[in-house]
């Protein structure tokens, strides 16, 4: 189950990679005309119009991220038959059509079908089109109907299940519906202490890939929440809406970094410059774009008692944010370049106020984590042995002169190879792979070629965190496997 959901928060990663460019749209949007949202300048407008045009349709990009990223080799007509299920889903249960079928007025429909378009419903179709691609896309059916055998199969079958769903989905959606809608209630009547609570279990579910199914509750219109929707479309409460969004920023542009400082000071001398250079590129990460995984997988795993410390931390400051009402939002992470295009946001308030708490909390995490550490001798990363054969790509190989294909090479080798290794995929900073046997694979070998960290998940299962480049060596990792 947990690498179900795991591969769910991957999948859910590429149409969430498409949220910056609405943030774009609409921060500039916003700028320009802050007041009247587009009313008083044709291009503000234009912008604005551009970017809600994205924001607005998150439940079919969820349809077809997810189809593409569960179906077992990632092809196109997987996200296909996604948009197929959620056309016949939300067209056969829209409103009107449940009227019609339940032979009533449109005003008497139980209102559960008028949000019939949400990311759940989005998530579902796109499940459901993976299933029928991994067990159809190689069926061949007889001479007659070979035209439709294969691929071609999926959309169709993919249709006849959402058939049969969407008559499940007519009798037990208005009660699905209600217990979702309540939930959002309950933890949005928690105020501030909701948002607190979901802050420090968003970061503490991150070592296992979970916080996306988290995250989706939160800020897609899955329980009713949509908080970042809400928040960049300018659709809610000043004040309030971007609760569960304005805490991250502090944590992730001010106090990290000052935690990656407070590991570098207390480096061994011998490992302070590759210390320096780890921690100095992963803050810089986590300050513009607010990837801040490179730095939390630097210590999570070496210094478990650290990173509690920074779960309650980030609870900490979602809480402070959500009680005082300061508020910005992100379509992607909480780092500068979102800060900066929500500032002025119909729904932004007081965002300065996020800078100021930052700064005391980059104060807060850099003592309290020189403290932990040098108190209980905690190995972060320079005071073990983790760096000690040094983090530098070797490039030998047939790889070329691609760094990422020479690393990609070299972690692949130290997997086992073709013999060992029989999955690969990736989320936003890790490489996620699946092998037949655990001790085959060579940790320290993989460390060597400068990644972040090695983390073991399950008997077959090992991540691998490489940073935002990701992609690109498991792109090269992939090749390999086609060799």
């Amino acid at each position: 189950m947990r690498k179900f959901f795991q591969r769910l928060g991957s999948s859910l990663m590429l149409p969430v990679a498409v949220l910056p460019a609405a943030a774009v749209l609409l921060g500039i949007g916003y700028w320009i005309d802050p007041n009247g949202w587009g009313a008083g300048s044709s291009v503000a407008a234009f912008l604005i119009m551009a970017g809600k045009s994205i924001i607005d349709h998150i439940p079919i990009l969820f349809a077809l991220g997810v189809a593409l990223g569960m179906s077992k080799d990632r092809d196109g007509s997987a996200a296909l038959s996604g948009l197929v299920a959620y056309l016949v889903v939300t067209t056969l249960l829209g409103s009107s059509s449940v009227a019609m079928l339940q032979g009533v007025d449109a005003d008497s429909v139980n209102a559960a079908f008028g949000k019939i378009e949400n990311a759940f419903v989005g998530i579902l179709c796109g499940l459901v089109a993976a299933m029928m691609y991994n067990k159809f896309s190689h069926v061949r059916l007889p001479d007659a109907l070979a035209f439709f055998s294969g691929k071609r199969l999926v959309p169709i079958m993919t249709s006849l299940i959402m058939l049969i769903l969407s008559l499940i989905l007519l009798l037990i959606w208005p009660p699905v519906y209600s217990v979702l809608i309540q939930f959002g209630e309950w933890i949005s009547g928690l105020g501030a202490l909701g948002a607190g609570l979901y802050g420090f279990f968003n970061r503490l579910l991150i070592p296992t890939g979970l916080h996306h199914a988290l995250n989706a509750v939160f800020w897609f219109d899955v329980a009713g929440i949509n908080d970042i929707s809400n928040f960049w479309a300018g659709t809610g409460e000043k004040g309030v809406t971007g609760m569960y969004q304005a805490g991250f920023f502090p944590i992730m542009m001010f106090g990290l970094p000052a935690a990656g400082l407070a590991m570098y000071h207390t480096a061994k001398t011998k490992y302070k410059k590759q210390v320096g250079s780890l921690m100095l590129a992963a803050g810089f990460a986590a300050i513009l774009t607010g990837v801040t995984e490179p730095i939390e997988f630097a210590f999570m795993f070496l210094a478990p008692m650290l990173y509690l410390v920074h779960a309650v931390l980030t609870g900490l400051s979602l809480a402070i944010a959500a009680a005082f009402n300061w508020t910005a939002g992100f379509t992607f992470s909480a780092g500068f370049i979102d800060y900066f295009l929500s500032y002025n946001l119909a729904l932004a308030n007081k965002p300065y106020m996020l800078l100021v708490q930052g700064l005391i909390f980059a104060v807060i995490y850099y003592f309290l984590f020189r403290f932990i550490i040098v108190k209980f001798d905690l190995k972060t990363p320079g005071r073990g042995e983790e760096i000690e054969e040094g983090a530098a790509i070797s490039g030998n190989g047939s790889a070329g002169n691609s760094k990422y294909a020479a690393q990609a090479e070299e972690i692949y080798a130290a997997l086992g190879g073709d013999s060992n290794v029989t999955s690969i995929d990736n989320c936003a900073t890790r490489l996620r792979l699946e092998v037949k046997n655990m001790d085959a694979v060579n940790q320290q070998k993989i460390k060597e070629t400068g990644v972040v960290g090695v983390h073991v998940t399950g008997a077959e299962s090992i991540q691998v965190i490489i940073g935002p480049n990701v992609q690109f060596v498991a792109d090269e990792m992939k090749k390999l496997r086609r060799k």
